[in-house]
């Protein structure tokens, strides 16, 4: 049984109990019994979307052929969206699963199908016009100021218990008010960031929003752009659109949040006035030194060249490394940023070693043209990925050998049939061995057809062997003379990812597959984000088709370990610690200890060898795109 709703109203209200009611009595009348893990349900997600717990594990089951049969109250409880419908019957229907409908049982008469898909249409227009309807009249109640845009108040405010969007039942809570009174004067002195607002705030022990005992930097920005402390409430003030690019190269997926785009200020709607805690002059002064110390950020710091800026990771806290070069000194590094953060984070110092941004860079460059001189490794990892190498003999003489089996079985069928009709046998003998026959005949039908796909599959792999070698034939005649910038370029087009961990440096790589595809970062597909079916890719003109089905089971994730002898030789001489500013070298060990911070300084000795491929499990089956990462 399959069950949802879409509203956290409708859970409070009971409503999936009712449909519970409902298809248990249906399945009672017919003798039938279901255990709890045999339920599946969603509460509070809406129809319009396939990212939902519940389906993905009726899916996952259903593709793995325990369920034969689901029952729902009604197709729009399955899905919304007339295509969504569509896809996953078909998915449910490839797989030997039947779908029923409690309302209306639908059979594979075409006038059933004919309904079923206007049930569809209809129950999208519904959607689209219910959520319209809603839209405007929350649009109106908020320009006329009966309607908060709130469903939690900012930190400072105290909604009215019966009345939450009540404009008029808004009031301050002193101690909090007062907090967010502080904040403000402390971001106006001089010399003073949200990081060191959020540090000061921390050793004051004043907890956050949350009741945490460090605030994080978007808190604080979050209080310091909200115009509703100065007695004014807007709303539209941001727009949201799917996000584009992965919060993490290290971390798992997780649920996406989607960005949020600034709208112009003459664009914000006044909703109501509210108490104030901080004047308007003192407001704007604080958005005017955000503007400017928004120009100091790191990530617009490109006074000095890193080859893999924004590609190098700390292997022990899985945190970004950034570029550092030494005051008056030649020295660079990629330090891990929870450096930085260790006060903000609230815990111990990460005591991961400082890279030497330029051996780091040359290695990571010579690993990449050897990569590029010989693409049969990336061939060989293709095939390694995919179970092996596929021999074409092999692939004839297993079809061959189904062929003659089955045609073994029909005759064996036809002599059976003889048998009976000359009463040899008995009718329930007959029927027994008959029985048994088709079933053999229908298994090494199934092993038929998951040959012709493995076969299908192969053929998709050659064509992408061959673009991957074209590809690796175009770009390997400037690799010599290539300057800082193309360098630059093609590193961020082929490596996904640099994982450093004390003396091991463990590099990703993608290569496109299609041409389409090699102006784009790997990182810019999102295919793990897209909101549809899997095997259903939305990535526009760089997956070449819009509904793709998922013949290839997971994206190639393998990772490989390289290193460099020639740094054993003059490691320990040139690398010695050297004084920083602002940087201690003095003390504390260097233990791996995840999520840890700190002030201390290591020299990175060597990158030792460490020669071979690996693995690393997915949290979930992905698809192949247009880009192989190896």
């Amino acid at each position: 049984m399959y069950v949802r709703v879409s509203t956290s109203n409708q859970v409070h209200q009971q409503t999936i109990d009712q449909q519970l009611d409902r298809l248990r009595a249906h399945l009672q009348a017919q003798d039938l019994t279901l255990t709890d893990q045999n339920i599946y349900r969603d509460d509070g997600f809406s129809g319009a979307r396939l990212n939902r717990p519940g389906l993905d594990h009726l899916r996952d089951a259903i593709r793995e052929r325990s369920i034969d049969r689901v029952v729902l109250t009604a197709p729009d409880r399955l899905a919304r969206n007339y295509v969504h419908q569509m896809l996953l019957l078909e998915e449910f229907e490839e797989h030997g699963c039947q779908v029923e409908f409690l309302d209306r049982p639908m059979s594979q008469d075409p006038h059933d199908q004919l309904l079923l898909q206007i049930r569809g249409a209809v129950a999208e227009y519904e959607r689209t016009l219910i959520t319209e309807r809603m839209r405007r009249g929350r649009q109106a109640k908020l320009r006329a100021g009966v309607l908060l845009p709130w469903t939690r108040a900012p930190y400072g405010y105290r909604l009215h218990p019966d009345r939450p969007r009540d404009p008029g039942g808004v009031v301050l809570e002193p101690g909090e008010a007062a907090v967010v009174a502080e904040i403000f004067a402390l971001y106006l002195e001089p010399q003073v960031s949200l990081l060191q607002l959020a540090r000061t705030l921390a050793e004051r022990h004043i907890p956050s929003p949350g009741g945490k005992s460090v605030w994080a930097v978007a808190t604080l920005h979050g209080i310091l752009t909200n115009p509703a402390y100065t007695g004014q409430v807007y709303t539209g003030r941001v727009r949201y659109r799917p996000p584009r690019i992965r919060r993490s190269a290290t971390h798992p997926i997780g649920r996406p949040h989607e960005s949020r785009i600034p709208v112009p200020r003459a664009e914000w709607i006044a909703v109501a006035t509210v108490p104030a805690i901080v004047a308007t002059e003192q407001f704007d002064l604080v958005q005017s030194k955000l503007a400017k110390n928004r120009c100091f950020s790191q990530r617009n710091n490109t006074a000095h060249p890193y080859l893999l800026r924004a590609l190098v990771s700390c292997g022990y806290c899985r945190y970004a490394c950034i570029g550092r070069t030494a005051v008056r000194s030649p020295y660079s590094y990629y330090m891990c940023s929870s450096k930085l953060k260790w006060a903000m984070l609230g815990r111990e110092p990460c005591h991961a070693r400082f890279a030497p941004a330029g051996q780091l860079d040359d290695l990571v460059w010579r690993d990449l043209c050897e990569v590029l001189t010989h693409p049969a490794e990336l061939t060989r990892a293709l095939e390694r990925a995919h179970g092996g190498q596929w021999l074409p003999q092999e692939l004839q003489a297993r079809r061959e050998n189904l062929r003659q089996g089955r045609v073994s079985l029909g005759q064996q069928i036809d002599r059976l049939t003889e048998a009976y009709l000359h009463d040899v046998i008995a009718l329930p003998e007959y029927e027994r061995r008959r029985r048994d026959l088709e079933q053999r005949d229908q298994a090494l039908a199934e092993q038929e057809r998951q040959l012709s796909a493995q076969a299908d599959r192969h053929e998709e792999l050659a064509g992408t062997a061959i673009a991957i070698e074209n590809f690796c034939a175009r770009v390997r005649a400037g690799l010599d003379n290539a300057s800082f910038e193309q360098k630059r370029q093609l590193v961020e087009l082929l490596i996904d990812r640099v994982i450093v961990t004390d003396t091991a440096v463990e590099i990703h790589y993608v290569i496109p597959t299609d041409r389409s595809s090699e102006h784009v970062r790997f990182c810019h597909l999102r295919t793990d984000y897209l909101d549809g079916p899997v095997g259903t890719h939305r990535a526009g003109q760089f997956l070449g088709r819009e509904h793709a089905r998922a013949d290839v089971e997971a994206l190639l994730e393998l990772g490989r370990l390289v290193a460099d002898e020639a740094l054993r030789d003059n490691a320990t001489d040139r690398l010695a610690p050297r004084p920083q500013r602002g940087v201690d070298f003095a003390a504390a060990g260097h233990g791996p200890t995840h999520l840890q911070d700190g002030p201390t300084v290591a020299a990175f000795d060597v990158l030792e060898a460490r020669a071979g491929c690996k693995r690393p499990p997915l949290p979930r089956p992905l698809t192949l795109a247009q880009t192989l990462s190896i």
